[in-house]
């Protein structure tokens, strides 16, 4: 097992992957994620437009409150980005795939490289992991158990060999939320060549069929162009009975074919009600996965879609 990092600010795109020759050694971090700091103390009267979502930086105000797209508390004036420096060690530190490995998750403070063990909530959770596979057949949204240490635990199975990527999503206390991801390579049997062949997914757009649900996407334009924005609507039927998943209405990641670029972000649109809108920028001329999941009558649907992304012309 080999694995690495890489950064990546919130709701934002890794436009750069490196990844080391196999070993059976762990590889030191090459970076945290996204910002931090000490926030601000606001005055008794601001300006416009001087209060903003840490985790969806384009939701501003000119008072304090909630953001309505997240529901998190709305921040005042500007904050000094840091990076928060995440390590991920595995027990037993060899291992392949089928077998249960346990995923210790340490963030160290920037400065100090003291334990992080304060956290801000984020959709009910303190910490939100996402797991997919090279070839986009694998895919996990779960949450670690936070330890007495300040460390989090995950335990997973890689179903097969090969390479992933790993993204921890948190929010430091006095800081600002953290996307990073890191990659794993899984070895099989002795002898068995890991697969790392760049997959070549066909599109895949239309209607997903969920545990209970039936997800339809539509988009504008059609097909995405990189660069600029694309609208994508999601009708889901039957429409009764959905409710909020850990505080949302829907998650979505988007990974492209080379797991690169990783998005994740939440609706733009949403009311409980049987549409809702995501808007997003895709970075490059790549075929992106999208798994977005809803609950309907307490079953989590996780609908999968695989979206081509061309040039302009």
């Amino acid at each position: 097992m080999t694995s690495s990092s890489l950064k990546l600010t919130r709701r934002g795109m890794l436009l750069a992957m490196g990844l080391a020759p196999l070993g059976a050694q762990q590889l030191p971090s090459e970076g945290g994620a996204a910002p931090a700091a000490t926030p601000a103390t606001p005055p008794a009267v601001t300006g416009p437009l001087d209060w903003y979502c840490p985790m969806d930086r384009d939701v501003r105000s000119d008072k304090p409150g909630k953001c309505p797209r997240c529901g998190m508390t709305l921040a005042f004036g500007v904050q000094e980005e840091k990076e928060y420096p995440v390590d991920i060690t595995y027990t037993p530190p060899v291992f392949k795939a089928g077998e249960k490995v346990q995923m210790r998750i340490h963030v160290a403070d920037p400065v100090t490289s003291k334990t992080i063990n304060h956290y801000e909530l984020v959709h009910e959770k303190l910490i939100h992991l996402f797991l997919v596979s090279q070839d986009l057949q694998y895919f996990v949204h779960d949450h670690p158990v936070p330890q007495p240490d300040g460390t989090f635990i995950y335990n997973e199975t890689f179903p097969k060999p090969g390479m992933y990527r790993i993204l921890a999503d948190f929010y430091p206390s006095g800081g600002t939320p953290q996307l990073v991801p890191k990659t794993v390579l899984v070895p099989g049997a002795p002898g068995q060549e890991v697969p790392l062949a760049l997959p070549k997914p066909k599109p895949e757009l239309g209607v997903s069929h969920c545990e209970n649900l039936d997800v339809e996407l539509t988009m504008d334009p059609p097909t995405p162009i990189v660069g600029l924005k694309t609208l994508l609507f999601f009708k889901l039927s039957p429409a009764d009975g959905l409710e909020q998943y850990i505080g949302a209405w829907a998650h979505m990641l988007a990974a492209s074919d080379d797991l690169i670029d990783l998005i994740h972000d939440h609706p733009f649109i949403a009311d409980g009600g049987p549409q809702m809108q995501f808007n997003i920028i895709f970075p490059r001329a790549h075929t992106y996965k999208i798994w977005v999941q809803f609950q309907r009558k307490g079953v989590v649907n996780t609908a999968s879609f695989t979206v081509p992304v061309s040039e302009l012309k």
